[in-house]
């Protein structure tokens, strides 16, 4: 008679666990990197137990196995300083926690004592459950510099209250370089930081929370149609609108008016919220050519005048202004807005894309098609540089021939 076939565990799942665990024990008093120390061998013996024993309750299970770990490990502390025995009795299995604990885990990543990078990096190793290869790649720096900053960012946690709010500017902004994060290829990722952000905007009436929310709902929409068939990126204005996720985009304009209608002359519109809108008015086209463009341009002027020094601390919104008044003023007028950027971000791949867009809405092809091929010169990132160099290459063909 065969063996019976080991039943495949289900290690997506197991994954998912993970922040939510570590988020229970954290919350419980552990120490962070003691934590996930102790949680690591868990899932490595979960990996080794599971296929053949699956648990009733496998958070449960990890945290019990885990607790057990961190009480081996302080054991052991205790028999190195008093030279003894200790005899403790095993933990009871704990109780899995009411809640999602993961946003408590996002506010310990984002603790002010930590630097904006340990931040970013810490939240997507604990919360999102990159490994630090992969965070390593996201910041293009090397693997060991990668762990190196991790390995401090714990350090530094090491005894401090982690019951304490961070800074809600501070874990919006990290949050949505979690979501771009998933948004650059992990969708499971930019998925994981909606529904953070559906977290958020339960736990605080903050504008700004509900507006990063709805940004990423309205982005998030569009996914569908953002590649072809063979996975090139295609642009806004080539793209299948009817691939787009209309429920998303109506959830993300309700959450936005709610977010503009806490407005008041005190407080105006916060960066998400005017990104927000932008990605509304694209959203609510039909096609590319009903877009709302001086809709779009007084938005992004209310952008740029959020920074005292918009091209060197928001090159992105400057840029997209550019575009906007190439649209409203035509293209002559976006590439004059692009030639004041110049010596500030003349060797962007950014900048040199935006101008062949724009030669290309003034009608001169060969200009654009020469700003295409500079911009994916430039560019690092190996999709985007493809898609520049297709750029080039169909203003070239639609460019008229000299008889």
């Amino acid at each position: 008679m065969l063996d019976e076939p080991t039943p495949r565990l289900d290690e997506g799942a197991l994954r998912a666990l993970v922040p939510r665990v570590l988020a229970g024990l954290v919350r419980r008093g552990e120490d962070f990197a003691a934590a996930e120390d102790a949680l690591q061998e868990a899932l490595l013996e979960a990996l080794r137990v599971w296929p053949e024993h699956p648990p009733r309750e496998p958070r449960a299970w990890l945290t019990t196995v885990a607790t057990r770990r961190l009480v081996d490990a302080r054991r052991s502390e205790a028999a190195r300083h008093r030279r003894e025995k200790t005899t403790c009795a095993e933990p009871r299995p704990a109780a899995t926690e009411e809640g999602d604990d993961t946003l408590f885990l996002l506010v310990c990543c984002c603790h002010p004592d930590l630097a904006p990078a340990s931040q970013v990096a810490l939240t997507l190793r604990a919360v999102g459950g990159l490994t630090t290869r992969e965070i390593a790649d996201a910041f293009y720096v090397p693997e060991t510099t990668m762990a190196q900053r991790i390995s401090r960012a714990k350090r530094a946690l090491r005894g401090r209250r982690l019951d304490l709010p961070g800074d809600l500017a501070v874990v919006l902004r990290v949050l949505y370089l979690v979501y771009t994060a998933g948004h650059a290829g992990r969708v499971d990722l930019a998925g994981e930081a909606i529904r953070l952000a559906r977290q958020l905007t339960l736990a605080t009436d903050e504008p700004e929370a509900h507006g990063l929310l709805a940004l990423m709902l309205l982005n998030h929409a569009r996914l569908p149609a953002r590649l072809d068939s063979e996975g090139r990126i295609v642009p806004l204005d080539r793209q299948d609108r009817s691939r787009w996720d209309t429920r998303e985009i109506a959830e993300g304009v309700r959450v936005l008016q709610s977010a503009l209608a806490m407005q008041t002359e005190e407080r105006p519109p916060g960066r998400y919220q005017i990104e927000a809108a932008i990605a509304a008015l694209h959203d609510d086209a039909a096609t590319a050519a009903e877009t709302d463009w001086p809709q779009i341009l007084a938005w992004y002027d209310d952008l740029v005048a959020l920074t005292d020094d918009p091209v060197r601390q928001d090159p992105a919104a400057v840029l997209g202004r550019a575009v906007a008044v190439g649209h409203v003023l035509g293209g002559a007028a976006g590439l004059r807005e692009t030639d004041r950027l110049r010596e500030v971000l003349g060797e962007r791949h950014r900048w040199h894309a935006a101008r062949g867009y724009l030669h290309e809405l003034d009608g001169d092809l060969r200009a654009a098609a020469t700003a295409y091929a500079n911009a994916a010169r430039r560019a690092t990132n190996v999709s985007e540089r493809d898609h520049l160099v297709r750029q080039a290459a169909r203003a070239r063909a639609a460019e008229p021939r000299p008889r």
